[in-house]
């Protein structure tokens, strides 16, 4: 019989679907919350009580249970009394935030860059061609060369000649040293608008994809607001933005002695950032200045940005805001470092930062 029957639907009784479900709501919660579990069950509960996520018979305490069980949380050593995440929970929130980001460029068509040109490398296309004289051994597809041959030539008087060779083409896929700059500072969650989960949510994608993917590649992750410092990947789902200025500058000297120590040829900056330069380190006293653009600040920026151009690393700026003098002096360090600048919104920073990770390490060759 073709066709589909259907019957009532009878829930799980063992509340493994319940689980799923009430897991990638709280995994995003732990995104939001900085990794603070208690937090995180404490919205759980708000939201149970408006919109009755959690049944009867599979409740939170089981939910809780399940956690501890499947190894995303425990109990904190020096605490017994709080539940902390664990490595577990951390690796799968990087890997739901690229899952997350990459469906996203999927159904946008994002990320399918066509080339005009093709030639040695790592990753094989679909393109053939004559062999062409300086053409590498290995590039030969030798299944078709000796079906060419047959063809032209028949069993009974086989032989193999230069005009029966078919050459495959490749794609060559270079390896890059990356630095994602996170701006930390306070403006990130002014007028009631969460910047920088959307930012976290990048950076765990943006780190998962190269250690899973891209082994040759290697990324550093710096956050900056009066200071810049860098963290690890682990850190990720805890970050959080504090009571800080913008001091650009000390994030682009930090990422460019991090880049400096690598042996890649390709380097590059991404930042993240939804504000304009507000602070400059002076000795060992801050010059800070929130209001309008202060050319000190600028320039000191400005100079940063032509220093990485000499240097030869590109800075991709991710603008999360849309004022028109915001947007001038993202135009003018652009055109300084020649680099590149997105003006993006929150729902699409992801697929601007991957679009643009993918190409720029895609090279073709001859």
């Amino acid at each position: 019989m073709i066709g589909f029957r259907f019957t009532d639907y009878i829930p799980d009784p063992s509340g493994s679907n319940l689980f799923e479900q009430l897991l990638n709501i709280f995994m995003q919660l732990l995104n939001i919350t900085s990794g603070d579990v208690a937090q995180a069950f404490s919205i759980l509960n708000d939201l149970d009580r408006k919109y009755k996520i959690i049944g009867d018979e599979y409740g939170i305490g089981d939910f809780i249970q399940d956690l501890k069980d499947k190894g995303y949380i425990e109990e904190d050593p020096s605490n017994l009394d709080t539940l902390r995440m664990t490595s577990k929970s951390e690796h799968d929130l990087r890997r739901r935030s690229l899952e997350e980001i990459f469906n996203k460029l999927k159904k946008s068509g994002r990320g399918n860059h066509r080339i005009p040109i093709s030639g040695e490398g790592d990753e094989k296309t679909a393109d053939r061609r004559d062999y062409m004289f300086g053409d590498q051994l290995d590039q030969i597809d030798v299944t078709a060369s000796l079906k060419n041959a047959q063809i032209k030539h028949g069993l009974n008087d086989f032989k193999l000649t230069e005009d029966n060779l078919e050459v495959e083409e490749k794609e060559s896929i270079t390896s890059a040293s990356t630095v994602l700059m996170i701006d930390i500072s306070h403006s990130m969650i002014l007028y009631g608008e969460d910047r920088i989960t959307p930012a976290k949510k990048v950076a765990m994608a943006l780190s998962e994809l190269i250690t899973t993917q891209y082994n040759k590649d290697t990324l550093d992750i710096i956050v900056f607001g009066n200071d810049a410092w860098s963290i690890e990947i682990k850190d990720l789902p805890y970050l959080q933005v504090g009571p800080y200025h913008t001091n650009t500058v000390a994030g682009i000297k930090l990422a460019m002695d991090i880049l400096r120590r690598k042996k890649n040829k390709n380097k590059q900056i991404f930042m993240i950032t939804d504000g304009k330069p507000t602070c400059l380190k002076i000795g060992a006293k801050y010059y800070k200045n929130s209001f309008g653009l202060d050319r000190k600040i600028i320039n000191k920026t400005l100079d940063q940005a032509a220093y990485c151009k000499k240097l030869g690393i590109t800075i991709t700026t991710f603008m999360i805001a849309r004022d028109p003098y915001l947007q001038k002096f993202v135009h003018e360090f652009t055109k300084v470092n020649q680099g590149k600048a997105y003006y993006s919104s929150l729902s699409v920073l992801g697929e601007f930062v991957f679009e643009d990770f993918v190409r720029n390490r895609r090279k073709t060759v001859r």
